[in-house]
C-alpha cells in the first residue's frame, strides 16, 4: 500500500447538473477558507481525500454515480488516497442502502448537509463567505443558482424527493453574490433553480423573478443573464416584459415541456394542455419576436403510444423550437408514474428519441442557414482544436449552438464579445468571422 506526503489536498468531482456544480464550488470555497488544496474534476495523483458529489436523477446518471464511487473506493483500498466521501443528490436519496452496499466510503452526506461534509474534515463552515464562490466554468460565466427545491408534483419526477421543497435566495444575497462574481471577472450570470417562475412565492409572497432581473441589471460588469428551467403553467408573461425592457437579460428561455400529447401530458401531472403551451409559446413572441426558445422532451413514458408520439413529433414539427432535448423516461421509485407499469422498452425509448432529434435536427439546420449573412455579438468561450468556439446570446454553453472563429486567419481572446458576421452553417454550429 502506497503512502502519502501530500496531506489536506482534496479532489472534488462533480456528476449530474449546474445545480450540483454550483454545489460543488460553495463546497470548494469553504476548503480553500481552511486552507485545504483543493481541485476540481482532475485525476491528481497526489491528493489524499477524494468527495464525489452525486446525482440521482434517471437511472443512467445514478448508474455512473454508483461507478465513480466505487472507482474512489479502488483508489482508498490501493492507498492511493486516505478518505473518501460522498455527498450530493444520490447519496440524499440513498444513503442507508449506500451505507450497506458500499461501507468502505469514510462518510455519505446529503445535499443540504455542507456544514457536517466541513465538520468530518474538521474544517469551519465560514459563514462570513455566503455570496463568495469558486467557480469551476470559465472565468467569464458563471451559474447562479436563484432556489433549492421544487414544489412541483410532475410523476415522473424525483428531484423534490432529494432537493426538498422550494426555497428562494432573498435578491440582497443574489445581487451580492453577482458582484463578487463580476468582480473576479464574471459577464455573463446563467440563472438556474429547479423552477424559476416560482421564485419569490415563499419569501416575498408573490412571484418576483422580474425583480430579480432588474436588480441584477444594475450588477457592473455583467452584460448577460441567461434564464434555465421555467414552467409553463401559469408561466408569468412580466418575465418576458423585464427581458424585452432590459437589453442585459438575453432574448432566451429554457422552458422544459415534456411532451404535447394531452394525456401523456396529464398522466406527467404536467398541469397544462397541448393547446395551452401553443398559447403561451404564441404569446411569448407576441412580446419578444427575437427570443430563442429552448426546451427538452420527454419520450417513452408509461403508456406513451405511438399515436401520442406522433402527436409529439407532429408538434415539434410545427412549433419549430430553436434548441431541443430529449430524455428517456426512467422508472423512479417513489414518484407517482412508478405505480405505472414501465411498458415501454428502452429499444422503443432510443428509437423514439433518435425519431424526434432527427425532426428537430433538419429545423435546427434550416434556422441556421437563415443566419448567413448576419452579423450577431457572440462571447468567446475557448480555443479548441483550429477555432475560437463562442456563443450568441441565443445560445447555453455546452448544450446549444456554437460560433466557431477560424484561429489560422483569426484572433480574438477568449472571454471577450465580438462582433461576428455568419460566413456557413452545420445544423448545430455556425462559422464567422470577426467584423469590426
Amino acid at each position: 500500500m502506497k503512502t502519502k506526503t501530500k496531506q489536506n489536498k482534496v479532489s472534488v468531482i462533480t456528476l449530474g447538473c449546474s445545480k450540483n456544480l454550483v454545489d460543488s464550488e460553495n463546497l470548494i470555497t469553504q476548503l480553500k477558507a481552511n486552507d485545504y488544496s483543493v481541485e476540481h474534476d482532475t485525476k491528481s495523483e497526489d491528493a489524499n481525500i477524494l468527495i464525489i458529489n452525486t446525482c440521482g436523477f434517471i437511472d443512467r446518471a445514478k448508474q455512473e454515480s454508483v461507478d465513480t464511487i466505487l472507482e474512489g473506493v479502488e483508489l482508498k483500498k490501493s492507498g492511493d488516497i486516505e478518505k473518501l466521501y460522498v455527498t450530493g443528490c444520490l447519496s440524499e436519496r440513498y444513503k442507508a442502502d449506500l451505507e450497506k452496499e458500499i461501507p468502505l466510503v469514510d462518510a455519505y452526506f446529503g445535499t443540504m448537509e455542507l456544514p457536517g461534509l466541513l465538520h468530518k474534515l474538521n474544517a469551519d463552515y465560514k459563514h462570513e463567505l455566503i455570496g463568495e464562490r469558486s467557480i469551476t466554468t470559465p472565468q467569464h460565466y458563471a451559474y447562479l443558482k436563484i432556489s433549492e427545491g421544487c414544489n412541483r408534483t410532475c410523476s415522473f419526477c424525483a428531484i423534490p424527493l432529494m432537493r426538498g421543497k422550494h426555497i428562494s435566495q432573498p435578491i440582497e444575497a443574489l445581487v451580492k453574490q453577482a458582484k463578487n462574481l463580476a468582480k473576479h471577472g464574471v459577464k455573463e450570470l446563467i440563472l438556474i433553480a429547479q423552477e424559476l417562475t416560482y421564485y419569490g412565492l415563499d419569501i416575498y409572497k408573490k412571484r418576483a423573478l422580474g425583480d430579480l432581473l432588474n436588480a441584477l441589471c444594475e450588477v457592473e460588469g455583467i452584460e448577460w443573464i441567461r434564464l434555465h428551467y421555467a414552467y409553463p403553467s401559469k408561466f408569468p408573461l412580466e418575465i418576458i416584459e423585464v427581458m424585452k425592457a432590459q437589453p442585459k437579460v438575453c432574448n432566451y428561455l429554457d422552458m422544459p415541456l415534456q411532451h404535447a400529447s394531452d394525456p401523456v401530458l396529464k398522466a406527467m401531472k404536467r398541469q397544462i394542455t397541448q393547446e395551452e403551451q401553443i398559447e403561451l409559446i404564441k404569446n411569448i413572441k407576441a412580446l419578444c419576436p427575437e427570443i430563442a426558445m429552448r426546451t427538452t422532451m420527454l419520450v417513452g413514458f408509461p403508456g406513451e403510444t405511438e399515436e401520442d408520439f406522433q402527436t409529439l413529433c407532429d408538434y415539434v414539427q410545427m412549433m419549430e423550437f430553436d434548441r431541443l432535448g430529449v430524455f428517456h423516461y426512467s422508472h423512479e421509485e417513489n414518484t407517482s408514474a412508478f405505480e405505472l407499469e414501465d411498458n415501454i422498452s428502452d429499444e422503443v425509448k432510443a428509437e423514439r428519441a433518435a425519431r424526434l432529434m432527427e425532426i428537430q435536427e433538419d429545423i435546427s439546420f434550416q434556422k441556421n442557414l437563415a443566419k448567413i449573412g448576419s452579423t450577431y455579438k457572440v462571447l468567446i468561450d475557448r480555443k479548441e482544436g483550429e477555432y475560437f468556439v463562442g456563443r450568441t446570446e441565443y445560445d447555453s454553453p455546452e448544450v446549444d449552438n456554437e460560433v466557431l472563429i477560424d484561429a489560422k486567419t483569426h484572433f480574438v481572446r477568449v472571454g471577450d464579445f465580438v462582433m461576428c458576421e455568419i460566413t456557413n452553417a452545420e445544423a448545430y454550429d455556425l462559422y464567422g468571422v470577426p467584423v469590426s
